[in-house]
């Protein structure tokens, strides 16, 4: 099948006063591209290809974690697409999460802001209009002049009534809006407060600080039933002491319980705030 062809070429030339040059004879061999030579060709360069691509294939993934390609949880958060190129969810950016609690934070505090005005107007309201049965023939300053007076006397009316009820609605109103303006003093804005703490303090001084309150100045009236001088700084330094500690020791292993902490905690903030509390409460009490 195969052919072969020979040149031969033999050459000498001598140049006067020049070095002699000799030439070897030069053989070339040229052979025709048969089938079986494409065929060898064609597996060499597909084998070296495939060596080359697993040598490059290994080197990038020595040192990459593999996961398998068919786990439909494995998503793409920049594109938003699974693996296998379904739009299964779009992707939720860290901008997107700042909006979204933005606006929450926006919608909380249209909320509170809602529920103060409109409890301050209510309230306004009420004690505005005391005698507005009796305005007939009224000037504004008239009106203006008795509603502390006839406030006062709804009020002592109220506890005569229902001593009781009354204490432990003053003491839920004082204790809710206290534990607002404890907040804002916290630095808190004014409308961003934590609505469900101000409820559990409010509540705690529905339920306990009112009643208990009652029973325990008629406890202290059985306690000193006397007239003389004394008997006014002995109830206070009392109050400012014995009862003061107790109603603390109760206000704050309740609001705990409401918390739904573990005893440990609720004793460990007790042990914390107990002598600090006791402190400033004697240097409120003369406002």
């Amino acid at each position: 099948m195969s052919t072969l062809c020979k040149v031969s070429l033999l050459t000498t030339k001598s140049i006067s006063n020049s070095p002699k040059f000799s030439f070897s004879p030069v053989i070339f061999s040229i052979k025709p591209i048969t089938a079986s030579h494409k065929l060898s060709t064609s597996k060499n360069l597909s084998l070296l290809t495939s060596k080359r691509r697993k040598w490059v294939i290994g080197s990038v993934t020595e040192d990459k974690e593999v996961f398998p390609a068919d786990n439909k949880l494995l998503k793409d958060d920049k594109n938003g697409l699974l693996v296998n190129g379904s739009e299964d969810f779009e992707a939720v950016s860290s901008d997107d999460k700042e909006v979204v609690g933005d606006n929450d934070k926006l919608i909380s505090r249209a909320i509170n802001a809602t529920i103060v005005l409109g409890a301050g107007t209510f309230a306004v309201t009420r004690l505005l209009t005391i005698d507005h049965d009796y305005w007939h023939g009224w000037t504004l300053y008239e009106i203006l002049r008795y509603v502390p007076e006839h406030n006062w006397i709804a009020y002592e009316q109220a506890l005569k009534a229902n001593p009781v009820l009354a204490k432990m609605a003053i003491s839920g109103i004082v204790y809710f809006i206290g534990d607002w303006i404890a907040q804002c003093y916290e630095g808190k804005p004014l409308f961003d407060f934590d609505l469900q703490r101000m409820f559990r303090s409010g509540l705690v001084g529905f339920t306990l600080h009112g009643s208990l309150s009652h029973y325990y100045y008629k406890f202290c009236e059985a306690l000193f039933p006397f007239q003389d001088w004394w008997v006014v700084p002995a109830k206070v330094a009392f109050d400012q002491t014995v009862w003061a500690a107790v109603w603390n020791s109760i206000y704050f292993v309740v609001l705990g319980f409401l918390r739904f902490e573990s005893a440990a905690n609720i004793f460990s903030e007790l042990k914390s705030t107990f002598w600090p509390m006791l402190t400033v409460r004697s240097f409120f009490f003369p406002i």
